[in-house]
């Protein structure tokens, strides 16, 4: 295996490991929903690092739905707290 490879799965693997960390033990909502995105900009890192690296572009449809997911995820959690600080 390229070294190149073995640096890069290291590092996302280190980084994933940080943000299930945050993931669990929160301690807000927001933490948690931070923590999220930072794991599906992980994988959207990860699936471009894999059509670099094996020269293909089949990936991408997945791309774009997991970025879709997201940011309607982010959008929902934000609306979601702001209700819930503003009572109306």
């Amino acid at each position: 295996m390229n070294p190149l490879v073995v640096v890069i799965v290291a590092v996302f693997a280190a980084a994933a490991v940080l943000a299930l960390i945050r993931l669990v033990i929160g301690p807000s909502i927001l933490d948690r929903a931070v923590a999220a995105d930072v794991l599906l900009t992980e994988v959207l890192c990860i699936l471009g690092a894999d059509m670099v690296i094996n020269k293909h572009t089949q990936s991408l449809p997945a791309m774009l739905i997991i970025a879709a997911v997201g940011v309607f995820g982010s959008i929902a959690v934000a609306r979601f707290v702001a209700r819930k600080e503003n009572p109306r």
